[in-house]
């Protein structure tokens, strides 16, 4: 059993790591048809990649919408759990579970969703801040469930301690338990940011015209011959700084201490 369950493993991690290393590798590729194995290797395509106005453009504006999404689901994120986890009102599990729908559904759903409201309810034409609003939708959650499950582990001593002392709530807040939801706030800030740089399904309903991020520009230039070379370049370094938030999430959500503890 043992030997079919290591066979296994590496027969799913192969499955899933071969593709994203021949990515690698065809970002080095002479040929343009990605012909196996590679006649050549050349940085050729790295410097083409590095030249292409619209790729850079692309970084640009999904970087922006990245990081003002995230920075909203900071906050909402956080305000949503510290209500969920801290106070009892009516209807809390239905809160609870209203905020967590939208990263369930299937994306095409919350796209059109979303089109729908901006553009027929609200009559709001679709451009750069309804990508915002949208990915904020999803990025809330991984924030809010980091948040709750922090404030669950941790209970609320500590600020019962800090306000029987005589703070008030907002210095309790302050000084007690946003020091020991940092790690796990940073780690749902990274996840929602990796989150919103690739989203790609709600992204093509709610970006107005003219307004390309980048996973839109890679889905529009892949299957162009001239540009598949570059495609493949942003791809490789997309992977390589994909590697950081996960490991840096990870390390974080993982961090059991307690800073106002001390």
């Amino acid at each position: 059993m043992r030997w079919i369950l290591g066979a296994t493993t590496v027969g799913v991690l192969g499955l899933i790591y071969v593709p994203l290393l021949l990515v690698l590798v065809n970002s080095v590729n002479t040929s343009r048809t990605f012909q196996w194995p590679p006649p050549g290797f050349t940085t050729m395509w790295w410097q083409r990649a590095w030249e292409s106005s619209g790729a850079r453009d692309a970084v640009w504006i999904s970087v922006r919408v990245a990081l003002i999404a995230t920075l909203i689901s900071l906050v909402l994120g956080t305000m949503a759990a510290l209500a969920v986890q801290r106070f009892d009102f009516f209807g809390k599990n239905t809160v609870s579970l209203l905020i967590i729908l939208p990263i369930a559904l299937p994306g095409i759903v919350t796209g059109v969703a979303l089109k729908n409201a901006f553009v027929s309810i609200m009559g709001v034409n679709l451009g750069f801040w309804t990508i915002v609003i949208a990915h904020a939708t999803f990025c809330i959650v991984t924030v809010f469930n980091n948040a709750v499950a922090r404030l669950r582990r941790l209970g609320g001593n500590l600020e019962e301690a800090s306000m029987d002392l005589g703070a008030h709530r907002w210095t309790t807040f302050r000084l007690v338990t946003l020091p020991m939801l940092r790690s796990a706030l940073m780690a749902g800030g990274l996840l929602s940011f990796a989150l919103s740089f690739d989203e790609i399904i709600v992204t093509t309903f709610t970006a107005g015209e003219g307004i390309q991020t980048l996973p839109i520009w890679i889905l529009q230039n892949m299957f162009r011959p001239a540009q598949a070379p570059v495609v493949n370049v942003v791809a490789a370094v997309l992977i390589v700084l994909s590697l950081v938030p996960i490991w840096l999430a990870q390390r974080l959500g993982g961090d059991d201490s307690l800073p106002a503890a001390h």
